[in-house]
């Protein structure tokens, strides 16, 4: 069976003294009402992992950062390796997100690159997917998500799958108050699988995670949740509030 996973995505927000507010906040709500079923992570910006890390300790929240580059070391100004980020105490890394395709324009090699360093230094992978509105409108969702796959997790493993979370996140409902219907994630994450069971290896998509991601908030998180093949959320905007967090926590934990 697979285990029901809420991440906190806080993208660039929260200074160090209030993340660890946010945090010990999260921690109180979760001591008070602990999650039987669900997985909890939390992906600070880059500046507030270790104190995050410390804030954390003992608790049910895991770590996780945004982003990393994709050389162990080196002349790289600005950028984030792997072992860095082992370093501060977390043990999964966000790649693919669109906002790193838009802004900064990743592409799939980029991206698969990222995630075989990932593995190898034995962090567990957030892997985003999705297509743009219009993308949506031209029939074309299907397409893109075989080529993300095909192309973003080329030459990965079944094995290496199980350290692999995938998270479908329709770029024109992130951050813009638009979600997909439950039944408009349900059928992409039912053809995820078809997918990576098809590109990856036999029964692959059967047991891998696969998180919605979009505008996910507490008024609509159980309806999403309650999806056989939606397996949890990539939380954006609500999860920096630790109560509207909390409360996504609590939906999952309801079906």
């Amino acid at each position: 069976m697979r285990q029901k996973v809420i991440a906190g995505n806080w993208k660039m927000h929260k200074t160090n003294p209030e993340a660890i507010r946010l945090v010990t906040q999260l921690r109180k709500y979760m001591e008070k009402t602990p999650p039987r079923k669900t997985r909890v992570i939390v992906c600070p910006p880059f500046t507030a992992l270790s104190v995050v890390h410390e804030a954390i300790k003992g608790s049910k929240i895991q770590l996780g950062a945004q982003n990393m580059f994709w050389e162990e070391e080196g002349a790289f100004t600005g950028e984030i390796s792997p072992r860095m980020i082992k370093s501060t105490g977390a043990k999964y890394v966000i790649i693919g997100h669109s906002e790193r395709r838009r802004y900064f324009k990743e592409d799939e090699h980029t991206i698969n690159r990222k995630i075989h360093l990932a593995l190898k230094n034995k962090l567990k992978v957030i892997h985003c997917i999705g297509e743009t509105l219009e993308e949506r409108e031209q029939n074309l969702t299907q397409d893109i998500i075989i080529n993300q796959i095909e192309w973003g997790l080329k030459n990965i493993t079944p094995e290496q799958m199980k350290n692999i979370i995938i998270a479908y996140e329709p770029v024109w409902a992130i951050g813009t108050g638009k979600t997909a219907t439950p039944e408009q994630a349900q059928e992409v994450h039912a053809f995820v699988r078809e997918m990576l069971n098809t590109i990856i290896g036999q029964n692959v998509g059967d047991r891998v995670t696969i998180l919605y991601g979009g505008s996910v908030k507490p008024e609509n998180a159980a309806g999403l949740l309650a999806q056989p093949d939606v397996d949890g959320a990539l939380v954006g905007g609500a999860c920096l509030e630790a109560r509207s967090f909390f409360k996504i926590i609590q939906a999952s934990e309801q079906v």
